[in-house]
């Protein structure tokens, strides 16, 4: 499949979506949302090991949700909206392999909620990021309400929203929102570094950990736990179960499938 305004690449078993509308500074419209959701059900039916999520261009990861479309909208298209948005980031947040953000620049609003709603995030050091819907007389839509608490803690949650800062890539690093700064010229490199890395691991041992991890969040400690024990145990049996600890008593690299 094609679209006018994502491009949904292949690196053998990494999938790297791409919002491609550098001269709206990646910003989502209504199509590119579509298309967003097709190219997760093209991703997730290819099987892919790794999804990368970027943005087109040198300066926008995504710089939020379309406002040119927002700003005559009422509720009932708003609603539609705000449920397509929550619809992706739980796609991306339940995709059934790792995902990463690559934020190559400016992240806001529904693009800061993309990215928390992946696995992993790595930024340039050129990268910006906020949730900035306040200033447009709206708060979070798709999601930023939740996982940003979840992931900073709540007071600095409510800072960033309330007050709708733009934080740079180093106190983005600090607060806990991504995982690494990159040099901006080192990003795509080590984005391949890491989804090599990943793409080379189990696919189901690391499937069942993305899935007892997200229910962690969603259930009680001990229902979490149990959890945790079925997955766990129904790895036992796999080839890659048998393979990889076979590989560990002979000393060798394992050859998973």
């Amino acid at each position: 499949m094609s679209w006018e305004t994502l491009r949904l690449d292949w690196d053998g078993d990494v999938a790297t979506i791409t919002i491609d509308r550098p001269d709206h500074m990646n910003a989502m419209n209504k199509d590119t949302l579509d298309a967003f959701e097709e190219a997760l059900d093209e991703a997730e039916a290819e099987e892919a090991r790794v999804l990368v999520l970027t943005g087109a261009g040198d300066k926008s990861f995504i710089a939020g949700a379309d406002i040119s479309y927002m700003q005559d909208i009422g509720t009932p298209a708003a609603q539609k909206y705000a449920e397509q948005g929550h619809r992706i980031a739980s796609r991306l947040e339940q995709f059934p392999a790792p995902t990463i953000a690559a934020i190559n620049g400016y992240a806001f609003g529904g693009g800061l909620e993309f990215a928390l709603a992946c696995d992993l995030r790595v930024a340039s050091e050129r990268a910006l990021l906020g949730q900035t819907e306040i200033d447009l007389g709206i708060m979070p839509g798709w999601g930023g309400s939740v996982r940003l608490p979840a992931l900073v803690g709540d007071e600095v949650a409510r800072r960033l929203i309330f007050f709708g800062e733009r934080i740079d890539a180093s106190d983005a690093h600090e607060y806990g929102i991504v995982g690494e700064v990159v040099a901006h010229d080192q990003l795509d490199s080590h984005i391949d570094e890491l989804t090599a890395d990943l793409a080379s691991k189990p696919r189901h041992a690391l499937a069942g950990a993305k899935a007892a991890i997200n229910m962690s969040h969603e259930a009680t400690r001990d229902a979490a736990l149990d959890y945790e024990a079925c997955v766990w145990s129904g790895l036992f049996g796999t080839h890659d179960q048998r393979e990889g600890m076979s590989a560990f008593v002979e000393k060798r690299d394992p050859n998973f499938e």
